[in-house]
């Protein structure tokens, strides 16, 4: 066997241990939130954040991507956001009470595709969009950001709006995908192909 070919046989399981270890890092995460021991949090939550960002790079690059990968790192993301949120509340409690309308706004839509998802195909979405993984990113700096250095504006901005923008177009999937696909590159996609294959069909 090839040192290459060794290489992605190891690689093969890398994105879904970090998305395990991302899963394990979040009741860690609650627990130094709640005895408020802030640099351990801040720097544990972000090993797991970047942990996201390696752990799609390393998909992508190897050819990778599965449904079982998919849904683990969509449950990985969900609690780890639970988590994030957690700990912005009780670290940085004045972020969230001064924008409490885009803050309720961002978490209340991401919410609510969740939910749909769940009760139309049995699932989290998992579409894997490239406006939610541009917002996810965003959201990481911020929250990285937050952590060491303090309160941006204008990394806050973008990042919520890129959340938002990202929860419409999930759920503008939802209602024209009957049934459930990984790694949908966006609306515009799946509307583009809805035209080609009308247009072959005539």
């Amino acid at each position: 066997m090839s040192a290459s070919t060794d290489a992605r046989s190891l690689a093969r399981y890398l994105p879904n241990v970090l998305s395990g270890l991302r899963l394990l890092a979040v009741p860690v995460l609650a627990v130094l939130a709640a005895r408020r021991v802030e640099t351990a949090f801040a720097w544990l939550l972000i090993a797991a954040l970047l942990s996201d960002v390696a752990d799609g790079l390393i998909a992508r690059a190897w050819s990778l991507e599965s449904q079982v990968g998919a849904l683990l790192d969509s449950i990985a993301d969900s609690a780890l956001m639970f988590a994030s949120v957690y700990g912005i509340w009780v670290f940085h409690r004045d972020v969230m009470t001064d924008n409490a309308i885009a803050c309720s706004l961002a978490v209340g839509l991401w919410g609510l595709e969740n939910l749909l998802a769940l009760l139309r195909y049995g699932r989290l979405s998992s579409f894997h969009t490239y406006l939610s993984k541009i917002a996810a990113n965003a959201l990481g700096v911020f929250i990285g950001v937050l952590f060491v250095f303090g309160f941006e504006s204008w990394l806050f901005c973008v990042a919520i709006g890129a959340t938002i923008l990202a929860s419409l177009e999930e759920l503008a999937l939802l209602a024209v995908l009957g049934e459930w696909r990984a790694d949908v590159q966006g609306l515009w996609w799946v509307l583009s192909e809805r035209r080609a294959s009308r247009r072959s069909s005539a």
